[in-house]
């Protein structure tokens, strides 16, 4: 699986002009299944995003993890991570199938539910308009082949 996660104040995906999922100080997820994926990499990123040290402690450094902080998640799908890059047009022929994708993408998130993170949800596989307040800025790109 892949993931790009971005520290925020706030963030939140509208669907169809209905907001779908909100949150405060965070983190913002935007998650990819990949082929072969299981439940085995899902529990993995959903437990190494959670615990990734990267709010400020008291001495201002990246120090606390999502859980330290009280913060919440909005976990967003987005195929688009598997992109492959190689000509002027993105293919995508390594992202899971679509009903693979979405089971694992609701298991990422039930994941960090059973972890103590308050979590919000974009709508799988539909045009979404995400806005975030980045704080920091903090982005970091995970995938599980690379630990």
């Amino acid at each position: 699986m892949r993931a790009l996660v971005q520290r925020v104040s706030s963030a939140r995906v509208t669907v169809d002009e209905t907001v779908t999922g909100e949150i405060g100080n965070g983190l913002l997820v935007f998650v990819c299944a990949m082929k072969g994926d299981s439940e085995k990499e899902s529990e993995w990123l959903a437990r190494k995003i959670v615990n990734l040290r990267i709010f400020r402690d008291d001495a201002d450094r990246m120090n606390r993890s999502l859980v330290d902080v009280g913060g919440a998640a909005l976990i967003v799908s987005q195929f688009t991570l598997a992109a492959e890059t190689k000509g002027n047009r993105p293919g995508f022929s390594t992202a899971a199938p679509p009903e693979e994708g979405k089971r694992l993408y609701e298991t990422f998130s039930a994941n960090f539910s059973a972890l103590g993170v308050a979590v919000a949800n974009g709508v799988f596989g539909a045009d979404m308009r995400v806005e975030l307040a980045n704080d920091g800025p903090v982005t970091i790109w995970l995938d599980t082949t690379s630990g």
